[in-house]
């Protein structure tokens, strides 16, 4: 077992690093403001992505919870509850049109 598992990892760090042997070299002058713009929206849908699931965990949680300590009132935090998820949701999703529409208008 110790033996594939060697040599399984010998495989993948030789995978990963011939990959890196063979990528092109980037200049300086092609981290230009498109390149800057298009990084800003990539890490900005991804804090947006990390923000709506925390939300959306610690709603549902606290929805479970109460429904846990008083299973009759499950019918009337279910609504709620998935309204207001959507809106969690609605939130990544308005994001993530935002920073496709900044990366769009400046290239």
């Amino acid at each position: 077992m110790k033996k594939n598992l060697l040599g399984l990892g010998t495989f993948l760090t030789t995978l990963m690093l011939s990959a890196t042997a063979f990528a092109q070299e980037v200049g300086a002058d092609e981290w230009s403001a498109r390149g800057w713009i298009g990084f800003a929206a990539a890490i900005g849908i991804g804090i947006a992505a990390f923000g709506g699931a925390l939300g959306q965990g610690r709603a549902a949680s606290s929805a479970l919870d109460g429904i846990a300590r008083n299973p009759n009132a499950a019918d009337k935090m279910f609504i709620p509850m998935i309204l207001g998820l959507a809106l969690i949701e609605s939130l990544v999703i308005y994001s993530f049109v935002i920073s496709i529409l900044i990366v769009l208008w400046i290239t």
